[in-house]
């Protein structure tokens, strides 16, 4: 590798969680510099995601983009992260300007790259600028270098790929002897063509004795990284992992990470089992309950379903003796892969590879395309991680484009092939079209916000209709909010899931707001008031966990035996009561779990903020697709017509009549289902300090010493 700049340092030492120091890069003028945190600052805008929406809120404005050069790209844990006492402590965020919603984005991801990079002695990465060449940048805290060098070449096929190319450059830089001590976060060429581009996050294995990856999977991380002209970066320490936050109270993090481990080994057995068969397991469960996305979220239920239930995985592709997981002690080892898979479709058939997934949204992703095939979902996992694509952004998009084409919208000449339901060919295709940005998938890689206007644009000039009337029909099942494409649950049934992603701010993803498992499947918060209060306090907890560098499914998805006592048992306050004490054991000061949601309120506010400044935070951007609410067409209320009938005679006012014919209690359902969910916005709004538009209150920031003159500005702008 050819060396651009290199700059030698002195590694600061992590103390309670944090090393204060934060690593800026700037690709235009390859300068390297560092930038001390105040303790102040860390209290009030905690480890990862505070630092990532602080710096977009500081340093950009509403003008930036994703192509902006003062558009910055943040990697960044927190003080929790890096604590193999603990479970899931791999955890960081990549934030950002999306290339999607042209506002605030962070995805989150493990492996082992965040915590070699707080090791290296830098709580984040900053990165802003764009190069007119390619780059790698090497922090090397064994050697206390920080360098940036032109990106090697290695071959057409290893250069085009995210998984490909990070392996190549981790040998390169090691001399081929893989090792714990070095990671790397990259992409593939997929993301310069896609504004859904992802970041891989390589590590070494030991256990399966090769470099496996996690992903930043949503919001076009990748693309940004890439259109920057960073191609990778690499980190190395070889410091002992145990006790490397130097917590203030060794003892108390010990003990909580101990509990929490002993609640994992005994109960995730008898609940999800997911050290067993990873997030796969959700297929059957959503299938179950009709859930799950079929035909671009039509149908939640197929009968080819069980095809890809996890067992089918387990038994055909998973190595059931290889212990799993993306980070050190982690026991719940909930990520699955697979060894020597033949790849059989696309340029790269006839290797063998290992491939890291499916995650249960991969498989929803291909579902959603009427694709019930696991050696499919195998190879779109691959493709999508080897090319830098967001799998679930691409499966939604393929699938609009295929209704699209169900429903007269495209034909054979505007696509050049049949985009038909099922089609694992045209799937195929499909896919490493929209990698290549060649043909339609030029347009399927720009997503569905976008693609409903270049459908609605070609359909209006063919038959003479209007742009707005094709945008009314298209906006029933453009499976959006905010430009950012669904997660893969339906949420037709769950007026609190659809209440998660309509309010979500940074789209309909399930990082915010997981609601689906505690409304459909437990039915933990039956009524209207505990679904709006759990659109409150449900998404402040889950996205703290984003803050401080750990991953959630601990707390969600493995049930303390106790919950069931307290008064919200959805809400596993026993478990939130170890993170409250490891938290505070770390970094030396007390924490309830009311700080916690304090903490993340903040953020969460903040954040809200940036979108009202991008033009996307009022209530406006919080509508849902038709499809969201209810059956969008006839079709799908036949699907389910009895269902549908009874629901209706349970909602009815007591002064109506029951509609007489299935088209008409079709639309009136419809009608209920949206006057529901505006019901929904006017109280979750107020219980979270909003006006009727969804505008923070002024009392609201003053509350979390956030009226500075900048937001003080903006509320003006919005008449408060």
């Amino acid at each position: 590798m050819k060396t651009l700049e290199s700059i030698r340092y002195e590694v600061a030492p992590v103390q309670g969680g944090y090393t204060d120091q934060i690593l800026e890069l700037d690709l235009t003028s390859l300068a390297i510099s560092t930038i001390d945190v105040e303790p102040g600052y860390r209290r009030k805008y905690v480890g990862g995601r505070g630092y990532a929406i602080k710096m977009i809120w500081d340093r950009t404005t509403k003008e930036t983009r994703y192509d902006s050069p003062e558009n910055i790209l943040v990697m960044a844990s927190g003080p929790l992260g890096n604590e193999p006492r603990f479970p899931g402590t791999g955890k960081f965020v990549v934030g950002t300007i999306s290339p999607l919603t042209d506002t605030f984005i962070d995805s989150n991801i493990g492996g082992h790259f965040a915590p070699l990079l707080k090791m290296c002695g830098f709580d984040a990465l900053a990165v802003k600028g764009i190069s007119k060449k390619e780059l790698v940048l090497i922090v090397d805290g064994d050697e206390g270098t920080i360098t940036i060098a032109e990106a090697p070449l290695y071959g057409e096929e290893i250069d085009s790929g995210g998984l490909s190319y990070g392996e190549a450059l981790i040998r390169d830089f090691t001399g081929g002897e893989f090792t714990e001590n070095v990671a790397a976060v990259t992409t593939g060429n997929g993301a310069l063509n896609a504004r859904f581009g992802i970041i891989n996050s390589l590590f070494y294995d030991r256990r399966r004795k090769r470099i496996r990856s996690k992903q930043a999977g949503r919001g076009g991380t990748g693309t940004v990284m890439r259109f920057k002209g960073l191609r990778a970066v690499l980190v190395r320490s070889s410091l002992p992992r145990v006790q490397a936050n130097h917590p203030v109270d060794k003892k108390s993090v010990q003990e909580a990470g101990a509990k929490l481990k002993k609640v994992i080994s005994q109960q995730d057995p008898k609940q999800l089992n997911l050290g067993a068969w990873g997030t796969p397991v959700l297929v059957e469960y959503m299938n179950k309950f009709h859930l799950l996305p079929v035909n671009n979220y039509q149908y939640g239920q197929h009968p080819d379903a069980p095809e890809v239930f996890a067992d089918v995985f387990l038994n055909r592709y998973f190595e059931r003796k290889v212990p799993d997981g993306c980070y050190m002690g982690c026991n719940l080892a909930c990520a699955k892969g697979a060894e020597n898979v033949v790849l059989t479709r696309g340029p790269r058939a006839g290797e063998k590879v290992g491939i890291d997934g499916p995650e249960y949204e991969t498989s929803g992703a291909v579902t959603c395309q009427g694709i019930f095939d696991p050696p499919y979902i195998m190879e779109y996992n691959w493709y999508c991680d080897e090319y830098g694509l967001d799998t679930i952004s691409m499966g939604v998009t393929a699938g609009f484009l295929m209704e699209c084409f169900q429903r007269g919208y495209l034909t054979v000449q505007d696509t050049g092939y049949e985009l038909s339901w099922g089609n694992i060919d045209s799937a195929d295709r499909l896919l490493h079209e929209t990698a290549r940005g060649v043909g339609i998938g030029k347009i399927c890689g720009q997503g569905v916000h976008r693609a409903k206007q270049w459908v609605a644009e070609r359909w209006a000039l063919r038959t003479k209709k209007s742009i707005e009337e094709t945008m009314d029909e298209l906006n029933k099942f453009a499976m959006e909010v905010k430009g950012l494409e669904f997660s893969m649950y339906i949420c037709k049934e769950s007026l609190a899931q659809q209440g998660g992603y309509g309010f979500s701010l940074k789209g309909p993803q399930h990082d915010e707001a997981w609601l689906i498992f505690i409304d459909q499947v437990h039915n933990e918060i039956p009524t209207f008031e505990m679904k709006a209060q759990a659109l409150k306090w449900f998404p402040l907890i889950r996205t703290w966990f984003n803050a401080v560098g750990l991953c959630k499914l601990p707390w969600i998805d493995v049930r303390h035996p106790e919950a069931a006592k307290t008064d919200n048992p959805s809400q596993n306050q026993p478990t939130l009561e170890y993170y409250a004490k490891y938290y505070g054991a770390t970094i030396g000061e007390k924490k309830t779990v009311q700080d916690i949601l304090d903490d993340s309120e903040r953020l969460h506010l903040l954040q809200k903020m940036i979108n009202l400044r991008q033009g996307k935070g009022t209530r406006a951007f919080d509508q849902i697709p038709v499809r969201a609410m209810g059956p969008a067409y006839f079709n799908e209320y036949q699907s389910r017509s009895d269902y549908y009938d009874e629901w209706l005679k349970e909602h009815l006012a007591k002064d109506e009549n029951y509609p007489t014919t299935p088209e008409e209690r079709h639309q009136v359902i419809l009608k209920l289902r949206k006057d529901a969910y505006q019901k929904l916005c006017d109280s979750v709004y107020q219980a979270k300090g909003y006006n009727a538009d969804a505008v923070p209150l002024r009392e609201t920031l003053e509350k979390f010493d956030l009226l500075d003159e900048k937001a003080d500005s903006l509320l003006r702008e919005y008449g408060l």
